[in-house]
């Protein structure tokens, strides 16, 4: 690990003020759970280290009726997957929480890290850039190991897959994340967040390299809706999911009103699927109209030559998913 400068704010504004303009400038440590093993794998290096942990206002989580959830950045994934109110009213977004990792990593893991922890491509990991591209301009990833890498959004140059199994839940239910810098606050749809990057000098999120992660809010959910959250995994546990979706179901009796439908560990960002959305709309939830969303769902996906096996994979993600929620899910 390279020596830094380390700071540790009280305010956000603080906070802000010491992070640079260009990434690597300086980087903000949290929980640090990923931002660590990066700077001993000499992956990111950054000159200063911004820690946040002493800055109140972005811990908390609260509820209200009309207003939803809101969480702060800090709280960790240990906190939200047992908060009660969270339980009562956002269950996949607990359970997602309680699966990630292991207990000791969600005890110091954070909600805004997650939502902006970098991909665990071994190409990545292993110094060959965020695009992995060899001498010739070609992308390693294509004529390599590709195992567990995107197999939709995958049309180049970026072929890893986002590595967070949280943000799907938050996604389908359509939260939203507040981001502070040094023109202050804005607020945007957490699906926006995540961007695919076109060039190594582009990072897969929308945050600029002076900005903060300071809440979540997630929105009241409808009366009656339905959620279920399922993954892929070739381990129950401490294991990075093959695949996962995660679906809220707005119900109008027996039949979906309408439907997100939210992948992950398929593409470079969570991939909320229309397709499958507009595949159950109208409907009742059979394992007819299941299999019919999850094959509309994986339409477009496409094999790097060895990650067939995730079209699959994913297929029957979002087939159980559904017929999870419409068994009884409550969102």
């Amino acid at each position: 690990m390279r020596a830094f400068e380390y700071t540790s704010p009280k305010q956000k504004q603080q906070a802000v003020g010491l992070l640079g303009q260009q990434w690597n400038d300086a980087e903000v440590l949290a929980g640090g759970s990923d931002l660590l093993a990066l700077m001993k794998d000499d992956i990111v290096h950054p000159k200063r280290l911004v820690n946040v942990k002493d800055v109140q206002e972005l811990r908390g989580l609260s509820f209200t009726p009309s207003r939803g959830l809101r969480i702060g950045s800090l709280m960790t994934l240990f906190e939200i997957s047992e908060d009660a109110q969270v339980k009562e009213h956002y269950p996949i977004l607990a359970q997602a929480a309680g699966d990630a990792a292991s207990p000791q990593i969600r005890n110091v893991a954070t909600i805004g890290g997650n939502m902006c922890q970098r991909p665990r491509c071994w190409w990545f990991r292993n110094g060959f850039g965020l695009l992995a591209m060899g001498p010739n301009g070609k992308s390693l990833v294509v004529a390599g190991d590709n195992r567990h890498h995107a197999v939709l959004g995958n049309e180049g140059p970026a072929y890893f897959v986002s590595p967070s199994s949280v943000a799907p839940a938050l996604i389908a239910y359509n939260a939203r994340i507040r981001l502070f810098g040094p023109k202050g606050p804005r607020e945007i749809p957490l699906e926006k967040f995540f961007v695919i990057p076109k060039s190594e000098n582009e990072r897969e999120h929308d945050l600029r390299p002076n900005e903060i992660v300071t809440d979540l809010i997630v929105p009241a959910q409808p009366s009656g809706a339905k959620a279920s959250h399922y993954e892929v995994r070739q381990k129950a546990a401490f294991d990075w999911p093959y695949a996962t979706a995660s679906v809220v179901l707005d119900m109008n009796g027996g039949t979906v009103r309408s439907a997100r439908v939210v992948m992950s560990h398929v593409a470079p960002i969570p991939w909320v699927s229309n397709e499958a959305a507009q595949a159950v709309a109208g409907k009742t939830i059979s394992e007819q109209t299941a299999d019919a969303a999850g094959a509309a769902a994986l339409a477009n996906a496409k094999s790097l030559g060895r990650n067939k096996h995730k079209i699959q994979l994913a297929r029957v993600a979002v087939k159980r998913a559904l017929l999870q929620a419409a068994k009884g899910g409550q969102a």
